[in-house]
């Protein structure tokens, strides 16, 4: 990225406001991707620990496949899911708060004694299968948030620093060159009117 300038008085200090802002928000930035990057990782283990416990789940009622025939599909549907948000690292992450579910009326006396226990590993099961995906989209999110950051960092520590910091030495030494001259023509001058002077006097 090529830093526009001109060599002048003004250009150099709008660049040596750009270089400080910068400068200082560097650190912070840091920081926010280190943090990035940790939550990352915990939102991983996040997503993998659910998962495992729903493959556990599943596993652990093997033993009541041959029953799942017996049971209605449609006695038990989620009706509503309230999402919230939690900020981590700075960055808005979705969370479950609620998970509302419609059971549907059955005769406990006429229907087998373990349906109450289906609706309940039901409910288990989605629970579970529900966090395991918004862990992976909150993992998405802060990953997509910590690759951003870190381009923001790399763009300002490997290019626009480095970048101001080289247009404003190419300002400075214009200016010490232009003063230079000026100030060696002005003593050419000066010698001249003093040997004009001398020239003169004779």
């Amino acid at each position: 990225m090529a830093i526009k300038f001109q060599y002048n008085k003004t250009s150099l200090t709008n660049l040596g406001k750009q270089l400080k802002v910068r400068q200082k928000a560097l650190p912070t930035l840091k920081n926010k991707e280190s943090a990035l990057r940790a939550s990352v990782l915990g939102a991983k283990a996040e997503a993998e620990r659910y998962e495992r416990q729903l493959e556990q789940a599943m596993q652990g009622y093997d033993y009541l496949s041959a029953l799942w025939d017996e049971f209605e599909p449609d006695l038990i549907r989620i009706s509503d899911v309230e999402m919230g948000t939690a900020k981590v690292a700075g960055v808005n992450t979705p969370k479950i708060v609620e998970i509302r579910y419609e059971i549907r009326p059955f005769n406990t006396f006429a229907k087998p004694a373990w349906f109450a226990d289906g609706v309940r590993i039901l409910k288990e099961l989605t629970q579970l299968g529900l966090e395991s995906e918004v862990a992976a989209e909150k993992r998405r999110i802060l990953e997509f948030n910590r690759k951003k950051t870190t381009q923001k960092v790399n763009l300002y520590e490997k290019v626009q620093i480095p970048g101001y910091q080289e247009a404003m030495r190419k300002i400075k030494r214009y200016m010490e060159d232009e003063e230079n001259l000026s100030k060696a023509s002005s003593k050419i001058v000066k010698t001249r009117h003093a040997a004009m002077e001398e020239e003169e006097m004779r």
